[in-house]
C-alpha cells in the first residue's frame, strides 16, 4: 500500500513538472505575441488613436473624402491606427481648429487655407484674386514647387500638411441687388472668410464682416449681413437659397482646405504608420481634386433651380473686376514677404 501511494505521488510530481514545463513553453511565444499585439498591433502597426476634426457639412465632397481617408487608414492597419472623426464642428469650430492642431489639443484637423494664413501668411496665395484661371492650373501649382514651399512653411510652425483638399471656386451672394460690376458692392456688409478676401471686399466698396461658416445662415436670415462669400458647394449644403436672393459667379479665388497633423505627434509615429497615412492621404487628395470641378457646376445649377438669381460674369468683363482688385496683390505681398513673392511668381509663370 505504501509502495502504491509512493508511486502515485511520484506520478503526480512528474505530471506537475511536465505541466509546468509545457506551460512555460506555451507562454513564451504567447508573451512575445502579446507584447507585439500590445505595442505594434496586427501587421506591425503600433496602436494609436488619432482624433480628426473638421467643420464642413458631412455631405460636402471634402468631408466625404476625409471620412473615407479615416476609414481606410483604420481598416488597412487592422484597426490598430484608429482615426476617430469629429465632423461638422462637433469638436472644434473653424476659428479654434488651427490653434488646437498646433498645440496638440487635437492630433489632426481640416481647415481652410484662408484661416491658416494667420499662421503662415503665404497661405493667403489662394485668396489672391483671379490668379488661378482654371482647375488644372491650381492642381499643377499644388502638386509642384508652390505646394512644397507651403508645406515646408507649415512644418516650421508645427503642423504637417497631409493633403490639400480642393474646395472649388469662391463666389458672392447677397440680398440687396445683383452684383454685376465691382461698384455694386458699395455700402454692402459682406461676410468674409479671412484677411485677403476682406481686402477684396473693401477694394470693391463693401464692408467685410468675418464669421465662421456655421454662423452665416442666421446672419443672412436676420440681415446682420447683406451678403457673403463662399463656394457654391457649401451654399447648397448650408441652404443659402432659403435666405439669399442673388448669386454672382466670378471665380475670384480657388479655395483650399488642408488636412494637417500636429508635427510633434507626427514625428513620434512609427515610420510604417506614417507611410500608411501619407499614401492614403495622397489617394484622397486626388479623389477630392477630381470632385471639385463637377461639384461647382452641379451646385451652381442647383442654387439656380431653387430660385436664386444667378449672374455669371462674362469673360469679356472679367478684366474690370481684376483691375479693381489690384490693391489686394500689394497687401498680400506686404503680409507674406519673400515667400509670398516667390509663390506669386511661380503661379504667374505656370511653374
Amino acid at each position: 500500500m505504501k509502495k502504491l501511494t509512493a508511486s502515485i505521488l511520484a506520478l503526480f510530481l512528474v505530471m506537475g513538472i511536465l505541466a509546468a514545463c509545457g506551460g512555460q513553453a506555451s507562454k513564451e511565444p504567447a508573451s512575445s505575441s502579446g507584447e507585439s499585439g500590445a505595442e505594434n498591433g496586427e501587421d506591425g502597426y503600433e496602436k494609436a488613436t488619432i482624433r480628426l476634426a473638421y467643420n464642413l457639412p458631412q455631405d460636402h465632397h471634402i468631408a466625404v473624402g476625409i471620412e473615407e481617408f479615416a476609414k481606410k487608414v483604420t481598416e488597412k492597419s487592422g484597426g490598430n491606427v484608429n482615426v476617430q472623426v469629429y465632423p461638422a464642428g462637433q469638436l472644434l469650430s473653424d476659428k479654434e481648429m488651427n490653434q488646437s492642431i498646433l498645440t496638440g489639443g487635437v492630433e489632426m484637423g481640416v481647415n481652410s487655407s484662408t484661416l491658416w494664413a494667420s499662421t503662415v501668411p503665404a497661405m493667403g496665395i489662394f485668396d489672391v484674386p483671379y490668379i488661378f484661371p482654371n482647375y488644372e492650373a491650381a492642381g499643377k501649382a499644388l502638386s509642384g514647387e508652390m505646394g512644397n514651399k507651403l508645406k515646408e512653411a507649415m512644418e516650421e510652425k508645427g503642423a504637417k500638411v497631409l493633403l490639400f483638399a480642393d474646395y472649388g471656386y469662391a463666389q458672392f451672394v447677397n440680398n440687396v441687388r445683383p452684383l454685376k460690376k465691382p461698384e455694386d458692392f458699395e455700402g454692402l456688409k459682406i461676410r468674409s472668410i479671412g484677411d485677403i478676401p476682406s481686402e477684396l471686399i473693401k477694394a470693391y466698396g463693401g464692408s467685410p464682416v468675418f464669421m465662421g461658416g456655421g454662423e452665416v445662415y442666421m446672419a443672412l436670415q436676420r440681415n446682420t449681413v447683406d451678403g457673403a462669400t463662399s463656394g457654391t458647394t457649401a451654399m447648397v449644403q448650408r441652404k443659402y437659397d432659403e435666405v439669399v436672393k442673388y448669386l454672382t459667379i466670378n471665380n475670384y479665388s480657388y479655395l483650399e482646405f488642408i488636412l494637417a497633423v500636429n508635427k510633434k505627434y507626427w514625428d513620434n509615429l512609427p515610420e510604417k504608420t506614417q507611410k500608411l497615412i501619407e499614401e492614403t492621404a495622397s489617394e484622397t487628395e486626388q479623389w477630392i481634386r477630381e470632385q471639385a470641378k463637377a461639384e461647382d457646376a452641379k451646385t451652381a445649377k442647383e442654387l439656380e433651380e431653387k430660385g436664386m438669381e444667378v449672374y455669371v460674369v462674362p469673360e469679356s468683363e472679367l478684366q474690370v473686376w481684376k483691375d479693381a482688385a489690384k490693391p489686394v496683390y500689394d497687401i498680400f505681398l506686404e503680409q507674406s514677404g519673400d515667400l509670398g513673392k516667390e509663390l506669386l511668381d511661380l503661379v504667374e509663370t505656370g511653374n
